[in-house]
């Protein structure tokens, strides 16, 4: 039996972050990877896809050049095998460094499914090792329903999607989460006819009403959404006819986009002696990713506390620092919650959702970038931002918002957020004109309004300067 100081099962953004710690206090260690060596975010997620978006938003742009005074641009479409080979390569430069790792590692490095035995034991290709610590971080799947197997290749995952030579007219997306919505609408911007089912009635995973309002018509624009009722498939005719809540849509083939299932299945967490909920997961502290008083970490999208990918890295800068042998279960604090959907106009949430505020005392003031001067500038004047802060003290709590340029406006509330900041302390900064973050200061000087005896100037008072002419 092999004998080793720490083994990490996963070699994803987790992982390799996990093992970027370990390093720091030996190099007594085994990482363990099933599958391809490429992180999912590299390989099939927030990359490949983003490439996508891009191209797919690069050409619909050519729908405002005509406001400009740019003619001719009817003419253009896209060479779907053109922009699809573009993504792969974009993609492959991602992976290029996951990939390389096994060999940097050498026999360090195992190719193989590993199933722990005990909280100090795992079995890989027949071989049993021990351990003194163990991280596991063996990632996620897509989740694709067992009877749509049927329809074999013509189901499609992101998994699957990027590696396609060429794409059909038709395709129906099931599940209008963030990665169905950043899909569908890339597809439909490309040319392709789309149509987008959920179970639910939301969009985007977006919480707050009213910018889901204003969000669903934007979106319906570019493609039919039958939302509120489960997409049921049957073979018609050679194409795969859908019905959900609305008239039946046939789709030559269908992206799965459900969500992901974690990697937790096989993965022998009963050999643990610890309960495991209905997921088979056990309970696990967010702070240290430690099980129970065990030597085992479980991180990343495996432990389906927050399946991002700066949560990953995150996790696996826990569970490696934990890991160490003089570790006192050193709880981390987990930063403000920031989510970004890259879909036109981009949706974002950051902080505590407005469903999680509903016992807090707060105010709200929304933003509507309808109006909004530098958005008409470049022909992207939709959406809305609603940010919340606490009352009477003033805290930023948290915002939501479907508006050009998301991601930064995102950014711009986290640290906000991050750094206790009360709207006051917010507007002292400067604000550029024109620029997209006047809108965001327009919704804080409506909350400045709503809070009590807080009225006034943005800038803050000083002492005077010493020159009698200018004082």
């Amino acid at each position: 039996m092999m004998k080793v100081d720490t083994i990490i099962v996963g070699a994803g953004t987790a992982g390799l972050s996990a093992l970027r710690e370990v390093r720091r206090y030996t190099e007594d260690f085994l990482l363990i990877n099933d599958g391809h060596w490429g992180t999912t975010c590299a390989a099939s997620g927030c990359m490949p896809s983003k490439a996508l978006i891009e191209v797919a938003n690069t050409l619909h742009r050519r729908h405002a050049m005509d406001s400009f005074g740019i003619r001719g641009t009817d003419a253009l479409c896209a060479d779907i095998p053109a922009v699809l080979a573009h993504v792969r390569k974009l993609r492959d430069s991602f992976v290029a460094g996951p990939e390389s790792v096994p060999s940097t590692l050498g026999e360090r490095a195992i190719s193989g499914r590993a199933r722990l035995l005990g909280p100090d034991c795992i079995v890989v290709n027949g071989t049993q090792i021990k351990a003194r610590a163990i991280i596991l971080a063996p990632g996620s799947r897509p989740f694709v329903p067992k009877a749509w197997a049927a329809f074999g290749d013509r189901i499609l995952t992101t998994d699957s999607l990027f590696d396609q030579t060429d794409l059909p007219r038709r395709i129906a997306v099931i599940g209008m989460g963030a990665i169905g919505v950043e899909m569908a609408q890339a597809l439909a911007r490309l040319g392709i006819t789309v149509a987008g089912f959920d179970a639910a009635d939301g969009l985007a995973g977006i919480d707050d009403a009213q910018v889901l309002a204003a969000f669903h018509p934007l979106l319906i624009r570019e493609m039919a959404l039958y939302l509120g009722a489960p997409a049921e498939l049957e073979a018609r005719n050679g194409a795969i006819r859908v019905t959900g809540a609305g008239a039946p849509f046939e789709a030559d083939a269908l992206l799965a986009a459900m969500g992901r299932s974690p990697n937790v299945d096989d993965l022998g967490l009963d050999a643990l002696g610890v309960p495991l909920d209905d997921e088979g997961q056990p309970q696990l502290d967010p702070t240290t990713l430690r099980i129970g008083d065990l030597p085992v970490f479980l991180a990343g999208d495996a432990n389906a506390y927050r399946a991002l990918q700066h949560e990953a890295a995150d996790d696996g800068h826990i569970a490696g620092r934990n890991a160490a042998p003089d570790a006192q279960g050193q709880p981390h604090c987990r930063r403000t919650p920031l989510s970004i959907v890259f879909a036109s106009p981009q949706v974002a949430r950051v902080g505590q959702p407005l469903s999680a505020l509903q016992n807090r005392r707060i105010v709200t003031a929304d933003a509507d970038f309808s109006r909004q001067g530098r958005a008409r500038i470049k022909a992207q004047a939709e959406g809305v931002l609603r940010i919340h802060a606490e009352t009477p003290g003033g805290q930023i709590l948290g915002a939501e918002m479907c508006v050009p340029a998301a991601e930064h406006l995102a950014h711009l509330l986290a640290l906000a957020i991050e750094r206790s900041l009360t709207v006051s302390e917010m507007l002292a900064m400067p604000f550029y004109h024109p620029v997209l973050e006047e809108g965001l200061r327009g919704a804080l000087r409506g909350l400045q309004k709503e809070l009590p005896g807080k009225a006034g100037s943005d800038l803050s008072g000083c002492e005077s300067i010493g020159h009698d002419a200018l004082d």
